[in-house]
């Protein structure tokens, strides 16, 4: 496996990202890079970013949720962010990237965790969580899913699928702009950039949308389906909380608070804003956060 590292130069001076640089070596060559503030000693609120963005998304709502006193980590997945990029697509799968969130949990031994979870970020939470019930104490889901293979996708999620492998240019940056309202600095956009300083460094971003499993015959889809029966008999808080402008995912909570037992006893409150509501709507968000590991 050919893994690329992006120079650490490339993150100089990110607006409104102060954090402090923590590591975890997967396996020998293999480093994932995560955010983590907040006392040490408190609940973890785990906050996965999807694609192709990285924990740069959750800026604004990490400071908010550590400064009510809850620990926050922010891993940025393999192949995006600060963490290490396997150069090729064919070294990234849903199964794949499940385990290596799972090796870094595991590394931490993170217990009672809030799973907070959007985009792919809640496909690879979510399958992480069922997978393994006891290290959760709750989930919060915004504008994300989780695929079985049963349900046509949307025309726009379609369009983005052949964009992604197709499109000879895919600035990274300006993908994130387009899914979300609030108009980003050119400093922003820069900052979304950051992590790929060439079109070798894009594998993942350019492969995820392509291993969302669509057909029911997917091996990910019946792990999907094995999670969805987890999920049927979870008594734990489970909170949507979606936002009212997604073209991606508008109308996929309904599903979680129907089917899971812990959703049937939330609100589930809306958000305001586009795809990447952590721009749109974090004040929001983590509010919703916050509320949810106070209950528990």
């Amino acid at each position: 496996m050919n893994i690329l590292r992006t120079p650490d130069e490339r993150f100089a001076n990110l607006p409104d990202y102060p954090f402090a640089a923590h590591y975890h070596e997967i396996s020998p060559g293999l480093r994932l890079h995560y955010v983590d503030e907040g006392p040490r000693d408190a609940r973890p609120v785990l906050m996965l970013h999807g694609e192709p963005s990285w924990s740069y998304l959750y800026r604004f709502m990490i400071p908010l949720v550590a400064g009510a006193g809850y620990r926050v980590l922010a891993p940025d997945l393999i192949g995006f962010g600060k963490s290490d990029k396997p150069a090729a697509q064919a070294d990234y799968s849903f199964s794949g990237q499940v385990a290596w969130i799972l090796n870094w949990v595991e590394a931490l031994d993170l217990k009672d965790v809030v799973l907070v979870c959007q985009d792919w970020g809640s496909l690879i939470g979510l399958r992480l969580a069922a997978e393994n019930p006891q290290r959760f104490a709750a989930v919060v889901l915004s504008n994300g899913g989780l695929p079985t293979g049963e349900t046509k996708m949307s025309l726009t999620w379609r369009l983005w699928e052949k964009f992604s492998r197709f499109s000879p240019c895919f600035p990274i940056g300006g993908i994130v702009r387009h899914a979300m309202q609030r108009r980003l600095s050119p400093a922003e956009i820069a900052a979304y950039d950051a992590p790929f300083p060439s079109a070798a460094f894009k594998a993942a971003p350019r492969v995820y949308p392509s291993l969302v499993p669509v057909r029911y015959d997917d091996p990910e889809a019946a792990k999907n389906r094995a999670a969805w029966q987890v999920y049927e008999r979870w008594e734990k808080p489970f909170v949507t909380c979606f936002s009212d402008g997604d073209p991606f995912t508008g109308g996929g909570d309904k599903a979680f608070r129907a089917r899971v037992p812990g959703a049937q006893k939330q609100q589930h409150p809306t958000l305001h804003g586009g795809h990447f509501i952590q721009e749109d709507d974090p004040q929001g968000f983590a509010d919703i956060v916050i509320d949810t590991c106070r209950k528990l």
